[in-house]
C-alpha cells in the first residue's frame, strides 16, 4: 500500500481532489468532526482543560470556536488533545485498507505534523489566492477568522509546495481536475 497525500493551502481544494483518485480517502477533518461529536473520552479532557469555555457534550462548534478565538495558542493545546486520537484513526484506516494498491490523505497538517514517510506521494495542490477567497467565502458557515488562525499554524503553500512529489494546478473545473489526476496517476505507476 502507496500513501497519496494531498497538501495545499486553505480552501485550494484538497478534499475534492481526494475524493478524485478512486481510492479509500483518510479524511482528517471529517475524523475530526466525528471525535468531536461521539468521543466522550476527549470531551472531558477537553472540558478539563477549558472549564468555562466548554457547555454540554456534543462539542459544539461554537464551544470550539470561543476556546480559539480567546487565546490562540489554544488551538495547539486542542491539537495535542485530539491528535493522538486522530493518528490512531489514521493506523486502523491504514490496517483496514493494507491490500489496496494505494490508499489517499487529506490531513490538512500532514506536513506540519512530520506524517510523511520517504515513500509517500506527496500532491500540492495549487489554485489561484483570488478564487479560494470567493470560494471560502461562499461556504455555509465559514468563519474567515478562525481561517487566518489557522493558516498561521500551517506551513507556507511554497514550502508545502517544495517538499511535494508533484503539483496539480487546480482551476476549480471539473473535468480539467479529473485528467490532471490521471496524468499523475499515470506517471506514478510509472
Amino acid at each position: 500500500m502507496r500513501k497519496i497525500a494531498i497538501v495545499g493551502d486553505i480552501g485550494s481544494g484538497k478534499t475534492f481532489f481526494s475524493k478524485l483518485f478512486g481510492y479509500p480517502v483518510f479524511n482528517a477533518d471529517l475524523v475530526v468532526s466525528n471525535i468531536y461529536k461521539e468521543d466522550k473520552f476527549l470531551f472531558r479532557k477537553i472540558k478539563k482543560k477549558f472549564p468555562d469555555k466548554i457547555s454540554t457534550f456534543p462539542l459544539k462548534k461554537e464551544d470550539l470556536l470561543k476556546i480559539i478565538f480567546h487565546k490562540h495558542t489554544n488551538l495547539n493545546t486542542l491539537g495535542k488533545i485530539i491528535h493522538p486520537t486522530v493518528r490512531k484513526k489514521m493506523k486502523e484506516f491504514f490496517k483496514i485498507n493494507k491490500k489496496k494498491k494505494f490508499v489517499v490523505l487529506d490531513v490538512p497538517l500532514f506536513l506540519e505534523n512530520r506524517l510523511n514517510k520517504k515513500k509517500d506521494i506527496i500532491i500540492f495542490v495549487e489554485s489561484d489566492k483570488k478564487k479560494i477567497t470567493q470560494k471560502l467565502k461562499r461556504r455555509k458557515n465559514i468563519n474567515l477568522k478562525l481561517i487566518n488562525i489557522l493558516k498561521k499554524n500551517q506551513l507556507p503553500p511554497g514550502l508545502k509546495k517544495k517538499k511535494s512529489t508533484y503539483i496539480i494546478k487546480n482551476n476549480f473545473v471539473r473535468n480539467t481536475a479529473k485528467k490532471n489526476v490521471r496524468l499523475i496517476m499515470k506517471e506514478i505507476n510509472k
